[in-house]
């Protein structure tokens, strides 16, 4: 029997990575994506995934109560990966309140409408409802800034910086509250910076890779002496499936791309790997320009993945292959120039071949119901 697991904010960059992901490996899921659509939600980055029939889309706000209250009945809901959020710090700087709404008081709509449906009282699942799971796709942005040494891990004290990190916090603070209070299985995920394709373009790698190839000045905050975790997003889908079939239920996971860059650092990286792509006269190197800092500016994160690497065997993949790749997809997004050397991309390749897999697969069952 195929089991409905409601997938939020689909549409966007990790998500829709993760659902073609999900749907190539576990035909007996059922994934039903909720997206509202705004402007970091973009169905074209599903596309091929709406052929297949253990798929559908239904646009909506995870805060909207009857919305969220008719899908968990009309589908059955029987599990949430829960990726939907307001992301970009920026934004939450200029409007804190849309953070605080989506963030806190969706999570807890998703929260409520589980535990309402899966549960008849606090601890007391209903009948073949045991098996019920939440998890929340968070961020290491909730444990703060560190100095120039040590490493977040599952018992970092939460010192989140920036509303949106502050609405993150609370999120997960929720998430756990239903765990302890009424029984929920629930895992909380927290992840370093990702990049990878079908990250919108105000993040900062594609802002670095579009200004490069346009000819424009490439900003950098600050000194550029801020250091992420930078975390490839194939990698972020495959520890979110360990974590998800696993039985480690109230726990939470830290999960990072064991790369330290400084932004100054990671923007060099990329205009050395531009020059020989997408050569030119002169470096793209001097296109890069200091801009003044973002506010409250959080100066390092870094994450201790050792939990996952113990329990999962989790490791990631090499960062320099995958940021060569993730480049090659933007410069054939911004510019189609011919990459040099000229072949065909891995990345593109392995970018699109699940939706030929998955447009393969809803054939042929299309072809058996007509038997």
């Amino acid at each position: 029997m195929m089991k409905n697991l409601l997938i939020t904010g689909g549409a966007g960059f990790i998500g829709s990575n993760f659902i073609l992901y999900f749907l190539h490996k576990y035909p007996q899921y059922r994934l039903i994506n909720v997206d509202s659509l705004t402007y970091a939600g973009d169905l074209r980055n599903l596309q091929g995934a709406e052929n297949t029939p253990n798929y559908e889309f239904r646009q909506g706000d995870i805060c909207d109560k009857d919305f969220i209250k008719e899908l968990f009945a009309h589908y059955d809901i029987e599990g949430v990966i829960h990726f939907a959020a307001e992301s970009h710090v920026d934004n939450s700087i200029k409007n804190p309140s849309a953070f605080v709404e989506t963030n806190v008081n969706g999570t807890f709509n998703l929260l409520h409408n589980a535990y309402l449906n899966w549960f008849d009282a606090p601890s007391r699942p209903k009948t073949n409802k045991e098996h019920c799971i939440f998890h929340h796709i968070s961020t290491d942005e909730v444990f703060g800034s560190l100095g120039e040494s040590g490493y977040f891990s599952e018992s970092t004290p939460y010192a989140p910086n920036s509303p949106y990190s502050a609405s993150k916090a609370s999120s997960d603070m929720l998430v756990r509250s239903y765990h302890h209070t009424y029984g929920l299985k629930t895992f909380i995920t927290n992840c370093s910076n990702n990049y990878g394709p079908k990250q919108h373009d105000e993040k900062l790698i594609p802002t670095i890779i579009r200004n490069a190839l346009a000819g424009s000045e490439i900003p950098i905050y600050g000194d550029g002496q801020n250091i992420r975790d930078w975390l490839f997003v194939q990698d972020h889908c495959k520890a979110i499936d360990k974590v998800f079939h696993s039985s480690y239920f109230g726990q939470s996971f830290n999960i990072g791309g064991e790369n330290e860059q400084s932004n100054i650092e990671l923007a060099q990286i990329i205009c050395e790997m531009l020059d020989k792509k997408c050569p030119k006269e002169r470096s793209y190197k001097e296109q890069i320009t200091f801009v003044q800092d973002r506010a409250g500016h959080d100066r390092r994160y870094a994450i201790d993945s050792s939990k996952m690497t113990r329990l999962f065997g989790f490791k990631p993949s090499d960062f320099y292959t995958n940021l060569s790749q993730t480049i090659d997809f933007y410069i054939y997004k911004y510019t189609s120039i011919p990459l040099a050397g000229g072949g065909v991309n891995k990345l593109l390749i392995l970018t699109f071949l699940p939706l030929l897999l998955l447009f393969m697969h809803s054939f042929i069952l299309r072809k058996r119901e007509f038997r």
